[in-house]
């Protein structure tokens, strides 16, 4: 009897020595990711910051930022309320598109760093509780990745089928009409192997052939080597163009040219084939192992299309980026309004984004010239207590304007250069981050790779900590109050005035608190009026969270006294 006991006993112990080791060793997953006892994912309460390495900020003075640079300003972001960083491509690269042509996946560009600073930053990271998202080119890689070097050796190469090479349709004629997205045909002639390879982008990045099974499981295996070095997901980018036609059909023709001289055509055999769900299925599938996110570039004309990136069983991509916003060119309540109640309609978790390093700055888009820290805090107050994850872009906290260049010869984008002076490229957008008013705005001691714009002598992380009013001290009391109120986090979305042609206004609600939301995207004073009766709230009472009102709040009687370009967040109760 004690011998048998003795073996029981031994067995449980064993288990419970397989079940630790299980727990030690086997790869999260997303329900080990788990934050609240309502089993809400990490990510859905996370605001995430998009940064361009190259201009966030310089540890070596040499003009160029870096993730050592990276790491110094982790506890800023601590402090301004951010849980995970965005960084644009830092792997190895020609940078002919600054980091989006890819030539090895499993290192660091020596201008940013070695892999051990990457490993420092993910530790310094978690230390405060920072995730570290990477952004992972799917489609293409550059033209000096080793798999393309070899691919173009020889038409029996072991990777030639990697990248998708076809004969012209006649001597000296692409094998179909197709064009770059940064102009001229988007085929390129090899004069070695006498056929031509495909690139959506310049041709420096070739796209590879994702109809390869082989190209599939090595993109995926990429990813591996980085969830497995404590990266917490990936922004995928230009999601659309994984997958062509195989039988290469022309696009049909449209009006025009476009601003690269080219006739422009209807993308419908190069873009948005339904394989690329397979393939989001597939890169799903591994960050599921890992309990990863998944962020994606999803260009799309209208929700219904943006919906379909979520899966139909919600396995694709957790956070789809709704960018419909960033085309939205001036500042409208009923347009607001009118895009929000359909992204609601529509389900699925909104990731809203009103800027980043291929858009103009919002604060540059909506300035009106008298009021353009009141907009900026305006758009804040929007889409950082919407419901959903938002994703800011470096400096927008600080009110950054776009710098564009003037002249052809300062271009550094290639875009720019080969559109100019219809295309001015992306550089004005992509300027180093405004640390203070010292030279070169803090950023390096060296003349930065991009000129800040003058407006960094107030516009400055320094000088607005030390401000009460500016754009910076509002960013940070909104994502604290963000972090902390349950409505903001959880609450449903309750639009209220639908007909107000200069307010929007909408309620968060969560159990028995209810937070209420209102914008005056007019430059007049509003007197706003709403009856909350219908919601439960006959006669509510306001308790002011935060304003971005120049004067004291004059209360509520009949109508709520708005601002020009003014925000209101209150609890609201009966």
């Amino acid at each position: 009897m004690f011998r048998e006991g003795l073996n029981v006993f031994r067995n449980i112990a064993a288990a419970s020595l397989l079940a630790l080791a299980l727990c030690i060793w086997a790869p999260r997953t997303v329900a080990q990711q788990k934050i609240d006892p309502e089993g809400h994912e990490w990510w859905r309460h996370a605001v995430f910051y998009e940064l361009y390495p190259r201009s966030f900020a310089d540890s070596n003075n040499d003009g160029i930022g870096d993730l050592k640079g990276i790491t110094s300003k982790l506890d800023y972001l601590k402090d301004l309320g951010i849980d995970a960083i965005w960084i644009a491509p830092c792997f190895p690269s020609p940078q002919v598109d600054f980091g989006y042509d890819v030539s090895d996946y499993e290192n660091i560009d020596p201008m940013y760093g070695t892999l051990a600073d990457f490993d420092r930053l993910v530790a310094e990271g978690k230390k405060r509780n920072i995730k570290i998202i990477l952004d992972f080119v799917v489609n293409h890689t550059s033209d000096q990745h080793k798999w393309f070097l070899d691919s173009k050796s020889s038409r029996t190469s072991a990777h030639r089928d990697w990248y998708i090479w076809r004969d012209g349709k006649a001597p000296s004629q692409p094998p179909n009409n197709w064009t770059s997205t940064f102009g001229g045909p988007a085929w390129q002639f090899d004069s070695g192997t006498k056929q031509y390879y495909y690139h959506y982008f310049y041709i420096q990045q070739p796209d590879l052939n994702w109809r390869n099974p082989t190209v599939k499981d090595a993109m995926f295996d990429q990813t591996r080597f980085w969830y497995k070095r404590g990266v917490a997901g990936f922004r995928l980018d230009a999601v659309d163009t994984l997958y062509e036609d195989p039988d290469l059909k022309d696009n049909p023709v449209l009006p025009g040219t476009d601003k690269f001289g080219m006739p422009n055509t209807n993308e419908i055999y190069n873009k948005k084939l339904p394989e690329v769900h397979e393939a989001l299925r597939g890169l799903r599938k591994v960050a599921d192992e890992y309990g990863a996110v998944l962020i994606g570039e999803t260009w799309t004309k209208d929700v219904s299309e943006l919906k379909d990136y979520y899966g139909e069983h919600n396995n694709e991509l957790q956070m789809p980026m709704d960018l419909m916003m960033t085309g939205f060119k001036e500042l409208s309540a009923p347009q607001y309004r009118s895009h929000i109640n359909a992204v609601e309609s529509a389900g699925g978790w909104p990731v809203f984004v009103i800027t980043n390093h291929d858009i103009v700055r919002s604060y540059t888009r909506y300035a009106d010239g008298a009021h353009n820290d009141d907009i900026a805090k305006l758009m804040a107050g929007m889409y950082l207590t919407l419901r959903g994850t938002p994703i800011l872009y470096y400096g927008e906290e600080i009110g950054m304007e776009n710098n564009d260049p003037k002249r052809k010869e300062d271009v550094k984008d290639p875009e720019g250069r080969a559109g100019w002076p219809k295309e001015i490229g992306r550089d004005g957008e992509r300027t180093p981050m405004q640390w203070s008013e010292s030279a070169n705005a803090g950023f390096s001691k060296a003349k930065p790779w991009l000129p800040v714009p003058p407006s960094y002598k107030t516009h400055n992380v320094v000088a607005e900590m030390k401000d009460e009013n500016s754009v910076l001290s509002f960013y940070r009391q909104l994502l604290a109050l963000r972090h902390k109120e349950p409505a903001l986090l959880d609450g449903s979305y309750i639009s209220i005035n639908e007909d107000d042609p200069h307010a929007l206004a909408y309620l968060r609600r969560y159990k028995d608190e209810a937070i209420l939301v209102v914008l005056n995207m007019s430059a007049a004073d509003q007197k706003i009026r709403f009856d909350l009766s219908s919601l439960g709230f006959a006669s509510p009472k306001l308790s002011v969270l935060l304003t971005s009102f120049h004067k004291p709040l004059t209360g509520m009687s009949d109508a709520l006294s708005m601002e020009p370009y003014s925000v209101l967040i209150a609890k609201i109760t009966k």
